[in-house]
């Protein structure tokens, strides 16, 4: 880092002076938040381990929700640069997550959706000015467009149907648009063959069951609306017949601070459920579950996809765009009654054909292929040959469980 706040290594005009390989083309991964960090994950290795390219970070200025991403960035051990500084440099090729600020990057842009798709509604500002309808998250025209120019070069997608929304929104984008698949779904779904590991890495191999709670973000996500409800689920699911793993939102670490949350949540974990890093091991739960008890978030979408039963804990109906894949799964799924016995409920969810919801079909049209889509889509814009070795969806790894305060203090 020099005097002034920026940084030096390999990029810009000084990018040759450390340099071990040298001639690189540089790539640009421009961070919205933390849940953008862990789509970009699954994408970054599509270009990284290419010896003929570099991987620069940076966090965009444009959420409010990007509390913990520097952080997690530069432990992960990336080369992040300040946003000004990105902004005043090019580079042959950006990679995106989320919008907002990408106007301002001197490079072609891939933007990517996170998460399921168009399919939670952005919140509603507060302000003195009358109400508009809310933006769809990850999709709002203002983050497409910007000085009568379409800002990204490719605008992938998931599924043909999400081309619906964009053309609703910003039909101008249509001839960017591609369909690229799912990079997160594929890799759950290659995990999928693996489920015996991650049942034993959770320490069900024994014949328990797995439940995975899932909850977003925000006051009416599952745990806003019930705070207490991973306890109670701990207190009355028999230990010898259950065991019980979290995973929460990258926003709720984020926001609330890691140190925190794992604080609340100290005594369920004493209790013996399990806290996935928000990063990682989410997939590795779907693999092994036996029930998602979740809410409109994308967790519990992908695993009603990958054939788990579904029991929604929570559900704002008004949250979610009409027609969308979190729509069916409203819809479509039982509802947990939390202050009625739990254990009958999670017994009859496993049991009943009602708590499969199928998704797949409408979550992806291109499965399996999203490594393949999308690295040729970046080698494109950059104006390169790809590697000679095809891409593939590879599983994720076995889970790494959060331990409760006691634990890691050595205490009894």
């Amino acid at each position: 880092m020099s005097v002034d706040g920026w940084s030096v290594g390999p990029f810009g005009l000084d990018n040759g002076k450390g340099a071990t390989l040298s001639g690189l083309r540089t790539v640009l991964m421009v961070v919205h938040h933390l849940t953008s960090a862990t789509r970009l994950a699954d994408v970054a290795p599509l270009v990284e381990r290419d010896r003929r390219l570099q991987t620069v970070y940076t966090v965009a200025p444009s959420s409010a929700l990007t509390a913990g991403t520097a952080r997690h960035l530069a432990a992960s051990g990336a080369v992040v640069i300040p946003f000004e500084q990105a902004a005043q440099t090019r580079f042959d090729l950006a990679v995106a997550a989320g919008d907002g600020a990408l106007e301002r990057i001197h490079a072609p842009v891939l933007m990517l959706q996170h998460g399921v798709g168009p399919a939670k509604l952005g919140r509603r500002w507060e302000g003195a000015g009358p109400a508009a309808a809310p933006p769809i998250a990850g999709l709002r025209r203002e983050g497409i467009v910007a000085g009568g120019r379409v800002i990204p070069s490719v605008l992938a997608f998931a599924h043909r149907e999400h081309l619906a929304a964009l053309e609703r929104i910003c039909p101008e984008a249509l001839p960017v648009a591609r369909i690229t698949g799912d990079p997160a779904y594929d890799r759950l779904v290659a995990s999928l063959p693996f489920r015996d590991r991650h049942r034993d890495a959770f320490g069900v191999a024994d014949g328990r069951r797995l439940v995975v709670v899932s909850s977003t973000w925000g006051s009416r996500a599952l745990l806003g609306r019930h705070r207490d409800l991973v306890r109670q689920l701990a207190l009355d699911l028999p230990s010898e017949r259950y065991r019980i793993v979290m995973a929460v939102h990258p926003v709720v670490w984020g926001w609330h601070g890691f140190r925190q949350l794992r604080a609340w949540f100290d005594d369920c974990l004493r209790l013996g459920v399990g806290l996935l890093p928000f990063h990682e091991g989410w997939r590795a739960a779907l693999a092994a579950a036996d029930l998602v008890i979740g809410d409109h978030g994308s967790v519990t979408t992908y695993g009603a996809a990958a054939g788990v039963p579904v029991l929604l804990g929570a559900f704002p109906a008004d949250e979610v765009v009409p027609g969308s894949l979190s729509d069916l799964l409203g819809r479509c799924a039982p509802h947990l009654a939390p202050h009625r016995p739990l254990l009958p409920q999670v017994e009859d969810a496993i049991a009943s054909p009602c708590s499969r919801v199928p998704l797949c079909g409408r979550l992806t049209s291109e499965p399996g292929r999203a490594a393949v889509l999308l690295r040729r889509e970046m080698y494109g814009l950059m104006g390169i040959e790809e590697p000679a070795e095809p891409p593939v969806a590879e599983p994720v790894p076995l889970p790494e469980l959060i331990t409760s305060q006691r634990e890691r203090s050595g205490l009894s």
